[in-house]
This record gives structure tokens, sequence and C-alpha cells, in this order.
């Protein structure tokens, strides 16, 4: 991914979560902080863009709606755009706490992007360290952002420059204070664009240096993603956008597939979320648009 890329990417993801918590109830995943790290201008251009872009996601809404833009950005956010970051991060945040309360003392966020969960939690600052993982010039280009919205950035909160999907390197992260003790880890949004091999490397060497009990929360396509269209042609949407963007979508699994290449790093599935399950535990009785994207899986994995 080049920096520009990953930065237009973090953009957009925080700009779904700014839009649901200020507008969607109830609330899947309330960053109640995203809206302070993307200006006006940034947040008017977005929108602007994807109300143009409407036609290419449904013409018929496009067509419909034509005379009402604030339901076409409602319509393609709830649709396209918000369904997997917002549950996705509602679910890798509710397995964290519960092992804070366990007694975990680490973080690692690969991919962090404009991740806000060091800041929408100060009361962990004293018993959690957390380390974001992200390309040196994403991290630079939000360390600017955080500085311009006067955040206070607490000395549990660490950033780790590296392209991890490129090599792993275990160096960066001690440079920051890391240490050998139970570890949680986040990977989202992150497998689609890389290859099986390069996930099981990648995991491999996440699990190498960190003792039993360290876990990972991350999501993945199943075997359907190439061939499933989704409800208004979603999947078939993403899949093009992606491909269109230069960062085509390389890789989906099997269940037996992700179990097996998980096992190879010695971790083992302690909570697997289908899309039926996804949609039941955060989209069930929703009256909007908003509902568990196809093909989409989540799981927590332990290392044995």
């Amino acid at each position: 991914m080049k920096p520009n890329e990953s930065s237009l990417t973090s953009l957009v993801s925080a700009f779904g979560r700014a839009y649901h918590s200020q507008n969607d109830t109830p609330k899947i995943f309330d960053d109640f902080l995203a809206m302070d790290l993307i200006t006006r201008t940034e947040f008017s251009d977005i929108r602007e863009n994807m109300i143009r872009g409407m036609p290419f996601f449904n013409p018929d809404m496009a067509q419909r709606l034509q005379d009402d833009p604030d339901e076409m950005l409602k319509w393609i956010v709830q649709v396209q755009l918000s369904p997997t970051p917002l549950a996705r991060a509602a679910y890798c945040e509710k397995v964290l706490l519960h092992e804070v309360k366990l007694g975990l003392k680490q973080y690692v966020i690969l991919g962090a992007g404009l991740d806000t969960f060091g800041f929408r939690h100060p009361e962990l600052k004293n018993s959690l360290d957390i380390f974001e993982v992200d390309h040196p010039a994403t991290q630079e280009w939000k360390k600017q952002r955080l500085e311009h919205a006067r955040f206070d950035i607490s000395s549990h909160l660490h950033f780790v420059p590296m392209d991890f999907t490129r090599q792993f390197s275990y160096q960066n992260l001690f440079d920051e204070g890391f240490e050998n003790h139970k570890t949680f880890f986040s990977l989202l949004g992150v497998s689609y664009y890389l290859t099986k091999e390069e996930i099981s490397s990648l995991i491999h060497h996440l699990f190498a240096k960190v003792p039993a009990g360290s876990s990972i929360v991350l999501d993945y396509a199943d075997e359907n993603l190439f061939v499933e269209k989704g409800t208004s042609n979603r999947v078939q949407n993403m899949v093009k956008m992606a491909a269109a963007s230069g960062e085509p979508m390389k890789s989906c699994f099997s269940y037996d597939e992700i179990e097996k290449l998980l096992e190879q790093s010695g971790l083992l599935i302690y909570e697997h979320l289908s899309p039926a399950a996804i949609h039941d535990q955060f989209f069930r009785r929703r009256t909007d648009y908003l509902s568990a994207f196809e093909t989409i899986h989540y799981i927590h994995a332990v290392k044995k």
C-alpha cells in the first residue's frame, strides 16, 4: 500500500465511524472522537464524492433518491461503507476489554490508521500499553492530526513505524518498550489484501515471541468473496473498488483453511462469528439500512 492510499483508506474509514457516531441510533460502535481527526473540508469532500458515486453503487436507488442527497449518503454509508468496520471494531474491543479484566497488559494494533482506542479509554493509561503499528508515512500523518486536534498523547500509547505487510520486525516493538508478556493483537481490514502465504508468514512472526494465552482478533473473507454479489451488489462493488484502486483483494478462505493456517502458528480458534452470527449480535432489529456484510467473518484465536 502506498502511503497516500493508506492515508485515504484511514480517512474514509474515520468518516464512516464519525457519520455513525453523529447520525445513527442505536450505536454499533461509538467512535465519538473520529470527527476530531477529520477536517470540515475533508468531511464535505468525502460526502460529495460518495453522493456523486451513487449511480455506481445502485443506479435505481440513485434515481429514486436524486432529490434527497442526505438519504443518498445514508444509503451508501450504511449499505456499503460502514457495516464491516463498525461491527469488527465493536467485536474486537469487546474481546479486548474482557482480556484487560483478566490482566492483559499489552495491545498491538496492526494497521492502526486513525484508531482512537487509546484516547477513548483514558482509564487504561496505567494498566495497558498500546502499540500502534502502521506505515511510517501514515503514522506521521496521524501524529500531525493528533497534534492539530490537541490530543494529549499519554506515555502508554506507543507509535511503531513499520510496513508489517512486507516484513514484520519485533525489534521495532522492543524499541518502544514492548515486553515478552501476554499480548492481544488486532488485525482488521488487512487480510483480504495479502496472499495466503503472506498472512501465514505474518501470523507466524507475530506469535513467535509471545507467551501462551496471547491472542488475536482478525476478520477474513470466505470462499464466496469473488462469486457472492451481496445486498445491492455490495460485495461485488467492494471487490471492484479494491481492484480499481490498485490494491486488489487477494485471499479468501474456507473455515477449514483459516483454522489450519492458525494451527500452524500454534493458535486455536476460541470464537468464530459467521455473517449470520455477526448480524444477530450487532444488527438485529435495526430499522435502517445497516446489516452484516456477506462473506466477512471474525475470529478470536488464542496461542496454546
